[in-house]
């Protein structure tokens, strides 16, 4: 199963974690000093926030896969339509342990694919100055020149 990932930027944790619990009708699956995880089945999506990160908004987006042969289908894919991509392999951050890769959108928004494979009782197990510098340890996302970028058109 895929399952959608969303992670923000916020500044007050307990106000967004009281926001979240009474939209989603769900406690956190995990809670931490900085960070708080709600698993969704309906719909399916793995919805972060952390007060970790430059600014309040979206941290990142992503997919998240069951198995090592779902990922490597997304990985596959991604390599065909010839993204880069930024392959970390099995690395930790956002109190889990993932095998993951990166990619970029055209706007610049890093998009994780990844697989949880297990739980960890810290933030991120890479040198604390490298984990602070933000959320899920995401990439710095790559700057597009606008005339690159394709046109925009009013909304929706």
């Amino acid at each position: 199963m895929k399952r959608f990932h969303v992670h923000l930027h916020v500044e007050d944790l307990a106000q967004n974690i009281a926001f979240y619990t009474a939209m989603f009708k769900q406690e956190p699956t995990r809670t931490e000093d900085d960070y708080a995880k709600w698993m969704l089945q309906d719909p399916p999506l793995n919805f972060a926030i952390s007060t970790r990160g430059d600014k309040p908004g979206v941290d990142h987006l992503g997919i998240q896969v069951d198995t090592a042969e779902e990922l490597q289908a997304l990985k596959a894919q991604a390599t065909e339509a010839d993204m880069a991509l930024l392959d970390e392999g099995e690395t930790s951050c956002c109190y889990a342990r993932s095998d993951k890769y990166w990619i970029t959108d055209p706007q610049g928004m890093a998009w994780e694919q990844f697989q949880t494979l297990d739980s960890i009782p810290v933030f991120s197990q890479r040198r604390a100055d490298e984990a602070a510098r933000s959320a899920c340890c995401a990439p710095k996302a790559k700057v597009i020149p606008l005339a690159a970028a394709p046109s925009a058109k009013a909304c929706c």
